[in-house]
Order: C-alpha cells, then sequence, then structure tokens
C-alpha cells in the first residue's frame, strides 16, 4: 500500500523514534532487527503516531551501532534484508504510519568501500572524497579542531602520510562535501530509498557536512558561554566556538539539492542540528523559504536543565526574531541523551504536563522508544558498557547506553519480552518491567493510556498541528501562549511544584482537555497546582 502523496504530511506530526536494536528482537539473538518491529506496529498506531523514524539498520560494522556505515543501499545482516524492509514499509503503510529513515551523510565507516579505495593514494579516482589534509611543519595535525568523541578530529594515515578529519570516531572519516561526485553519490543513495517507499528521512548532524576549506583553527568559546548541550561537561570540545569544522555556508546549497530529490516523492526531511552555540540560527537557515528541508531539532529542549517556563520564551523569541516560518520539531529524549524523565528529575506528575506541553507547540515533535511509558533512564554497570562514548569518559559521563536499552514489552521474565535470547546486548532494568507495556495496556491511569488521550486531544484539535503560535509570556514558573487557526486556544502550564495562578484573556473561554487533567476554566484568576495547565477555547 502506498500512502496519498500529501507534500504537507510532516507539518505537525508525531513522529516516534524506534532504535531497531533494542525494540523487538525476532530471532533470538539478542539484538532488535527489522522483522521485530513489524507485528510491534500495531502499538505505534494506537499510540497515535503519524511516522516512525528508525535509527540506521545499514551495513555496518557496528563501532558506532550504525551510525559508521559501510554500504547505504543495504541492510546489515544483523537486522534483515531488503526484503524485511520492504515487508515493513508495507505494513506502516497498511496502519497509515509514514516510515522515516536515518542517513548518516556526513560521515562513513572506515570500512566502506569509497574509503578504502580514497586512503589508498593521493591520486585514485576517490582520492578527494574525504577530508585529507598535510600535517603541519612539526607533524601535528593541520587544525585545532576536536572530535565529539574525545581527542583531535585529525587522524594520522600511513599510506598518505596526511590527516583525515573525524568528527565523531577515528573510524568515522568524514566525507568531502566540495566534491561533487560525493554529494552526487549521497543523493542517489537517498534515491534508492525513496524508490523503496520511505516516506522521509531524519538527517544525522546535518550541520556537520562542510568544512572550511582553508582549514582554519577554531578560536576559543570562553568559559562563561559554554554549555554541554552538544557535549558532556568533561568533553573539551565544549572550549572551541565551532566555526570552521562545521555550520558552514556551502551547506545551503546541498540542502536545496537535497529538497529537490525529495519532492518528487512527497518526501519530506528533519535534520538534526549539532550545535551549542547557534542552534536556532542554524535552524532557521536550514528549514526557512522552502527550499532546504523541512524540519529541523535544536538542543534546546534536550538540554541537560529542566526547560523551565523562562527558557521557553526564550527560545521561542529567539526562533521568532531569527525565522518566523521556520518549521522546528522538538523533542525531549532520543537515543543520545539521557532520558528526561531522570535527567529532569521528574515526577510522574511533571511527565505529564511535560508531553502536554510538548503536544502543544509549534511544531511537529519526537517521541523516543519507551516514553510514552514513563521509562527512567537504566543503570547500566560498566562492564555492560557497549558505547564508546561512555567508555571513553567513564564515570563522569556515562554514556547513551542507559537511554538504549531494550523496550519492555511484558513484566513476567528478565529481557521484557524483547527477546527469548538469555541475555540482550544491553541489561533491561529490573524498574522498567513493572512498567512493560502489558502492564500498563489495562490500566486507564497509566502513562500510556495519557499519552494515547494526550496524541488523540492534539489529533483532535488540529490548530495545534499547523495553527500559528502567539508569544510565550511568562510568570513565575507559569508559561501561556495562544494558539490561532480552525479555533482559538488558550495554553498555560505551570511548570513547577508550587501553586501558581494565571488569568484568562478577555472574551468567552471553555475549558478542553478535562481528560487530560487541565484545571477547569473559571471567571477571574485560575489557580493552578504544581505542574497543572489549563487548555481553553475561546467560543
Amino acid at each position: 500500500m502506498t500512502l496519498k502523496k500529501d507534500p504537507d504530511w510532516w507539518r505537525g506530526a508525531v513522529i516516534y523514534q524506534i532504535y531497531p536494536r533494542s525494540y523487538q528482537d525476532s530471532n533470538g539473538d539478542g539484538i532488535g532487527d527489522l522483522k521485530g518491529i513489524i507485528p510491534r506496529l500495531d502499538h505505534i498506531a494506537r499510540l497515535g503516531a503519524d511516522a516512525i523514524w528508525i535509527s540506521p539498520f545499514f551495513t555496518s560494522p557496528m563501532k558506532d551501532f550504525g551510525y559508521d556505515v559501510s554500504d547505504y543501499c543495504d541492510v546489515d545482516p544483523m537486522f534483515g534484508t531488503l526484503a524485511d524492509f520492504d515487508a515493513l514499509v508495507a505494513r506502516a503503510h497498511e496502519l497509515n504510519i509514514r516510515v522515516m529513515i536515518d542517513l548518516v551523510l556526513s560521515h562513513t565507516s572506515d570500512q566502506h568501500p569509497w574509503f578504502r579505495e580514497s586512503r589508498q593514494s593521493r591520486d585514485n579516482a576517490k582520492a578527494d572524497w574525504y577530508v585529507w589534509a598535510e600535517p603541519k611543519p612539526d607533524g601535528t595535525p593541520p587544525t585545532n579542531w576536536l572530535s565529539i568523541f574525545g581527542g583531535s578530529a585529525w587522524q594520522w594515515d600511513a599510506r598518505r602520510e596526511q590527516y583525515y578529519l573525524h568528527n565523531f570516531l577515528t573510524s568515522q572519516p568524514d566525507l568531502n562535501f566540495h566534491t561533487p561526485k560525493v554529494q552526487q553519490a549521497l543523493l542517489d543513495a537517498t534515491r534508492f530509498w525513496l524508490e523503496r517507499g520511505v516516506d522521509g528521512f531524519r538527517l544525522d548532524t546535518i550541520n556537520f557536512y562542510f568544512h572550511d576549506k582553508n582549514l582554519r583553527d577554531n578560536p576559543p568559546l570562553p568559559p562563561q558561554e559554554r554549555n554541554d548541550r552538544t557535549a558532556p561537561k568533561v568533553n573539551p570540545y565544549n572550549h572551541q566556538m565551532h566555526l570552521f569544522d562545521k555550520s558552514r555556508p556551502e551547506n545551503l546549497e546541498f540542502l536545496r539539492k537535497f529538497r529537490a530529490t525529495l519532492a518528487p516523492y512527497g518526501a519530506a526531511a528533519v535534520g538534526e542540528v549539532g550545535d551549542s552555540e547557534r542552534g536556532l540560527q542554524i535552524m532557521a537557515q536550514y528549514t526557512s523559504g522552502g527550499d532546504k528541508v523541512q524540519m529541523c531539532y535544536p538542543f534546546e529542549l534536550l538540554q541537560p536543565a529542566r526547560v523551565t517556563a523562562d527558557d521557553l520564551k526564550s527560545t521561542f523569541d529567539q526562533l521568532a526574531a531569527e525565522a518566523p516560518d521556520a518549521w522546528p520539531c522538538w523533542s525531549y529524549s532520543n537515543h543520545d541523551v539521557v532520558r528526561h524523565i531522570t535527567r529532569w528529575g521528574l515526577p510522574d506528575t511533571a511527565a505529564r504536563s511535560y508531553i502536554v506541553l510538548l503536544a502543544s507547540l509549534r511544531g511537529s515533535i519526537c517521541l523516543y522508544q519507551g516514553e510514552e511509558l514513563g521509562l527512567p533512564e537504566a543503570e547500566v554497570g560498566f562492564d555492560d558498557l557497549q558505547d564508546p562514548y561512555g567508555i571513553e569518559f567513564w564515570p563522569e559521563f556515562k554514556g547513551r547506553d542507559g537511554c538504549r536499552t531494550p523496550m519492555v514489552w511484558v513484566s513476567d521474565n528478565g529481557n521484557g519480552g524483547f527477546s527469548t535470547a538469555e541475555k540482550g546486548w544491553l541489561p533491561v532494568d529490573p524498574r522498567h518491567l513493572a512498567r512493560a507495556v502489558a502492564v500498563q495496556e489495562g490500566d486507564a491511569q497509566s502513562m500510556l493510556a495519557y499519552y494515547r488521550s494526550v496524541l488523540a486531544f492534539r489529533r483532535a484539535h488540529p490548530v495545534l498541528r499547523d495553527g500559528d503560535m502567539g508569544p510565550i509570556t511568562t510568570k513565575g514558573d507559569v508559561a501561556q501562549f495562544l494558539r490561532r487557526g480552525h479555533e482559538t486556544l488558550f495554553c498555560a502550564f505551570n511548570l513547577g511544584e508550587g501553586a501558581a495562578s494565571v488569568r484568562l484573556p478577555e472574551g468567552t473561554w471553555q475549558t478542553v482537555g478535562a481528560e487530560l487533567g487541565a484545571v477547569p476554566v473559571e471567571t477571574g484568576e485560575i489557580h493552578l497546582p504544581g505542574w497543572g495547565f489549563v487548555l481553553a477555547r475561546q467560543v
């Protein structure tokens, strides 16, 4: 089944992220796979998501769990076959779910045939497909650029007697987007998946595609301006202003070519903007004008500290100033950050308020698998760690394994119904079993039931998907705004544990969202308990 082509399907969509290694194992090897996802699509359909985003499943040596691609146009045997992928797409479309896949275009694995050829000599056909550079006269790297995964972003290669650039692991060399043939090869790979029925792409590290051709050093970032939104606090990557190793202006023209490739298929893309200083500016550049990618998600709502009313106002004020027509895609959790329940220390009451907030903001939204169950970050011991990032910076930073542990479907076995193997690739945190899907399924008061209700409320009020959003105003812990379109909704959220109050705008208002626990609308001031919220429709 092919879904009806709708060039605007992405606008306001709810996208559910699947980390395939950890969703469902169909063959008992302890690792999730594409076949395993297929019977679980009913869970996603019942949740109310419009699309799924599947993290990489391409052929890979798995040094970074699929984000090191060695073949853009095939499925790694660990995850199945192209036929399995086709079956997944067909079933998703039967359920009216669109399929987005994760494209990692900025770099490949060092096992990719392109890199194997490129590193053989300085004059082969792919010699300039990667970023090669001469050492400084003293033999040190060409620039001061740093890798997100620690150390220099340059690795010496004895064959060419040159350094190659890697923004991540040394086994993830960066492609040279200044070479036209590289761009064409990547667009061809994109078209390969579009022809197989893919509805869109999540573009990993979208602002890392181009580097400065002049190889200028990054300037230092003043200590008072440093934050840990892109890399953990202990990583010296945060000590630089990343002007020349990423986020280069040449990227805009490539994104126009990418958008033109998507257009005949009615497909869409959401880009990950990995920049803690200029994330909103870059998102504005990449999504404005209607000729680049449709959506980007910056890290403002993925930040380590809990998002406050003032944070929310600052983010949306800056977005409005940079590019009012830019389209964000917001999320609280994903496969790279500590789950927000733990990261922000949220009790269930607060978690419920925050998901209603997310569903009320202008933009599309991403939900990460297990978020709908209210899963906290898993505890993973050092001996069970798989993530090279965590191993490098342990124990100050424990890596990303805690958010990547298997999805829990049932509570009566140690693997949570994820696998029949004695042990999965990562262990299941015993605390997660009590929040398994089967446990919550029959409970009308469960977090799962609440997420379903929130997404149903969003569908019932299309203004939340594609309507205008007025400026956010704040008073203490309360953030409030209007959504205008098919109707006008007043939204106010107490993002603190203490009681607060809010006053309705002029006019006649009617409570909506009572099924979500919205505080009833009354005349005069409305009293909000800690984490309470108001949703009201103008009549």
